[in-house]
């Protein structure tokens, strides 16, 4: 989409070539009137000359009014190009999240393009572990429900902590690689313990899942040996059982006899 700037331009053209259209329009139809009525007098084709040639110079009039005064305006400055991008892509976010499959489209993007990121680095496999205990558990946030529900909360805002640690990791691994000598002791012992913070904080989510499943488990487990679902079908099936063994006594009865 046009930025600011643009859109001044743009409406600033377009007030230009309408003041000039009508110009010219009043110009002809004024004409017109001036030749035509002294010619075949003054009637009723005579007003509507008149008529058309003074509201095309009234328009005419107006749009060059409004072009002079959107003219003394200053034009707003041009956008850094940075920003500019910055304003696309969001609007491209913004048109595709509007689309019904939007929303995991740009949860597949981002995830493709953190994976991407991290690649090559310690923090890679962690990550991947991370992403795939997240994933789970968003297929039981539905069902956690209850006492439970601060738990879906806590694992959000961990989720999203420990992929931050994660990218810091990345980053402090590969600016190792980078560093002089004498400026390595303090890099690696940065990088060990954020590296450390990275792996119990993913077992630790991964721990939070396995309990989130056994939860969805004693919830949904029923209260005998056999699930209530099981246990109406099977009376169905005893009533269909029956029904049949009826019609077929009625249809035994119903038959004539034949004799011999």
């Amino acid at each position: 989409m046009a930025d600011e700037r643009t859109r001044y331009f743009r409406r600033l053209g377009r007030l230009r070539r309408s003041a000039r259209r009508w110009s010219v329009l009043a110009g002809g139809l004024g004409g017109a009137a001036a030749v035509l009525t002294p010619y075949a007098g003054l009637g009723l084709p005579d007003a509507a000359w008149a008529a058309g040639a003074g509201g095309a110079l009234a328009l005419a009039a107006w749009r060059w009014i409004d072009l002079r005064a959107l003219a003394t305006r200053p034009a707003p400055p041009a956008l850094d190009p940075v920003e500019a991008a910055a304003r696309s892509r969001s609007r491209l976010v913004a048109a595709v999240e509007r689309l019904p499959v939007g929303p995991a489209v740009l949860a597949e993007a981002r995830r493709v393009r953190s994976r991407v990121a991290l690649r090559g680095t310690s923090a890679a496999a962690p990550w991947s572990r991370l992403d795939r205990a997240a994933q789970t558990f968003a297929g039981m946030t539905i069902r956690l429900t209850g006492l439970a529900e601060p738990a879906v909360a806590e694992a959000a805002a961990a989720d999203r902590s420990l992929r931050d640690l994660a990218a810091r990791v990345a980053s402090v691994e590969r600016a190792l690689s980078l560093a002089p000598p004498d400026a390595r002791p303090p890099l690696a012992e940065a990088h060990r313990v954020l590296s450390a913070q990275l792996e119990s904080g993913v077992a630790a989510y991964e721990r939070l899942v396995v309990a989130a499943a056994g939860y969805v488990a004693e919830n949904a487990r029923p209260d005998g040996t056999e699930h209530p679902a099981a246990a109406r079908l099977t009376e169905a099936t005893d009533l269909l059982h029956g029904v049949a063994s009826a019609l077929a006594e009625l249809r035994g009865v119903n038959s004539p006899l034949h004799t011999p």
